[in-house]
C-alpha cells in the first residue's frame, strides 16, 4: 500500500469533525462525509459544526485541504477512509455495529464501481471484540469482490481523547493503537501518525482483536482506579478525622500507582467510560469467563450515584429547593451523559425536591434532558445571592471556586476545588 497523502472521514460528529479539521490542518487533504447537511455546510464555509475547544481555530487552519459532502463516492479519490459513527450499546453490554455497516456499505460499493483497489478501511469507532473480523471485514469482502489484505486493508484505530481537549488529545496522545489486517496496512497508518502527530508517542502495532480488546481494557482500568478512589472515599467519611484528599495524595506519589485520575469526586460518567467497562464484562460472558473487577468498578460507580443523592437527602428538607451546579459529566463539555449532576437532580425531583440547575455549558438546547429542570439564568447573580439553604457542586468547573457558604446556603462538594 503506498503512503497515505489524502483521507476521507465519514461521520463529522464530535470526534470525526475534530479528526477531519487536525489532519488537514497537518498537511493532509481531506473530504468530511456525513449525512448531515447543516454540518457539511458550515464546515465548507470554515464554522465548527459543534461546540468543541479549538476546533473552529483549527478547521480556519486546515481550511485551504479540507471540504466536506454529503456523496460517499468523492472518498474513491483518496488514500484511507476514517470511519466514526456512532456505536450504540446494545441491553446485553455490546455495542451495536449498525452505523458502520451503514456507513462503510455506499462507500465500499463506491470502490467497487470506480474500480478502485488497495484503498484503506481504518475503523475509529469503539466496537465489540471480534466485530471487525466477524461483521465489518466480510461484508467489505462481499461489497468489494475482494479478499481483505490482498484487495483492500483495514486497521482499526480508535482514539483515546477527553471531550472538552479532543483537538490536543488527537495530536499528542500518549498513545496510538493499530489494529491491522495486514501488515502493509499497519505501516501505512503507521506512516500517517509520524506525520500527524505534534509529538512521538508510542505507535502499538497488533491484530484487530488485540486491539479491540486493548481499546476498552484501557478505559475499564481507569473506570477501575475512579471506582477505587470513590470506594475509599466513602469508607474515609465514616471516620470522622480522615481527609480523603490527603488520603489518595499520599497514595499517589509510589509510582507504583500514580496520582492520575487518583482525585476524590463523583462518579464517572459520559459516553466512553461506563460503555466500555461494561463491554469488557460482556466479552469476557461471551467466552464463558467473568470479569469481577470490571463489573465491581459499575457497582460502586452506581453507588456512588446513590450515596451522593442520600447524602444530600440528609441535609435538605422535604420539598426544598435544592441548587445542582454543574450538571455535565466534566469540565469543558456540554455532554450529560452518565453524569452524577444529572443523575442527582432527576433523582431528587422525583423525591419531591424543588431543583435548580447550572452548568457553564450544557443547556437544555444541546441537553433536552434538562427541559425538565428550573434553570439558574445569572452565575453572577445567583453567586451573590443564591437564596436557597443547599448547593451541590456536582462538575468540578473551577468557577465553582467562587461559590463561598453564607449564613443562609450551605455548599455541598466532594471535589477539592
Amino acid at each position: 500500500m503506498n503512503s497515505i497523502k489524502t483521507v476521507s472521514v465519514c461521520g463529522l460528529g464530535k470526534l470525526g469533525a475534530c479528526i477531519a479539521a487536525t489532519m488537514a490542518a497537518r498537511g493532509f487533504h481531506v473530504v468530511g462525509v456525513d449525512i448531515d447537511r447543516e454540518k457539511i455546510k458550515k464546515i465548507n464555509e470554515g464554522l465548527a459544526p459543534l461546540d468543541e475547544p479549538l476546533l473552529a481555530e483549527t478547521i480556519r487552519a486546515g481550511q485551504p485541504r479540507l471540504r466536506a459532502t454529503l456523496d460517499p463516492r468523492e472518498t474513491v479519490a483518496t488514500d484511507a477512509t476514517f470511519f466514526i459513527p456512532p456505536s450504540p450499546s446494545l441491553a446485553d453490554g455490546s455495542f451495536s455495529n449498525e452505523f458502520l455497516l451503514k456507513a462503510m456499505q455506499p462507500i465500499a460499493k463506491a470502490m467497487k464501481d470506480a474500480g478502485k483497489r488497495d484503498h484503506l478501511f481504518v475503523c475509529s469507532s469503539t466496537t465489540t471484540p471480534g466485530a471487525v473480523d466477524a461483521v465489518l471485514i466480510p461484508m467489505l469482502e462481499r461489497e468489494l469482490g475482494g479478499v481483505c489484505g490482498q484487495d483492500f486493508g483495514v486497521c482499526y484505530n480508535p482514539e483515546f481523547i477527553a471531550l472538552g481537549d479532543v483537538i490536543n488529545g488527537l495530536l499528542d496522545p500518549d498513545l496510538v493503537l493499530i489494529g491491522e489486517s495486514d501488515p502493509q496496512s499497519g505501516a501505512a497508518l503507521e506512516q500517517l501518525y509520524t506525520q500527524y502527530n505534534r509529538n512521538s508517542p508510542r505507535i502499538a502495532r497488533m491484530s484487530i482483536v488485540s486491539a479491540e480488546l486493548t481499546k476498552i481494557s484501557l478505559n475499564s482500568y481507569i473506570t477501575m482506579k475512579i471506582s477505587f478512589t470513590n470506594q475509599l472515599r466513602l469508607i474515609a467519611a465514616r471516620h470522622p478525622r480522615a481527609d480523603i484528599h490527603a488520603i489518595l495524595d499520599a497514595l499517589g506519589s509510589d509510582s507504583r500507582i500514580g496520582k492520575k485520575y487518583l482525585r476524590a469526586g463523583l462518579s464517572y460518567g459520559g459516553p466512553c467510560f461506563p460503555r466500555d467497562n461494561r463491554l469488557l464484562a460482556y466479552t469476557a460472558r461471551q467466552v464463558g469467563l467473568e470479569a469481577p473487577l470490571a463489573e465491581a468498578s459499575d457497582r460502586i460507580n452506581e453507588r456512588t450515584k446513590q450515596e451522593l443523592v442520600e447524602k444530600v437527602q440528609q441535609m435538605a428538607r422535604p420539598g426544598e429547593a435544592v441548587a445542582v451546579l454543574g450538571v455535565s459529566y466534566k469540565p469543558n463539555t456540554h455532554i450529560t451523559e452518565e453524569a452524577a449532576g444529572l443523575f442527582l437532580a432527576q433523582q431528587l425531583k422525583r423525591r419531591g425536591y424543588r431543583v435548580l440547575i447550572h452548568d457553564f455549558a450544557a443547556t437544555p438546547a444541546n441537553s433536552p434532558s434538562l427541559h425538565e429542570f428550573e434553570l439558574i439564568p445569572d452565575w453572577d447573580k445567583f453567586r451573590n445571592d443564591p437564596g436557597v439553604r443547599l448547593a451541590v457542586i456536582c462538575c468540578p468547573w473551577p468557577q465553582y471556586q467562587e461559590l463561598a457558604p453564607t449564613a443562609g446556603t450551605r455548599v455541598f462538594t466532594p471535589w477539592h476545588l
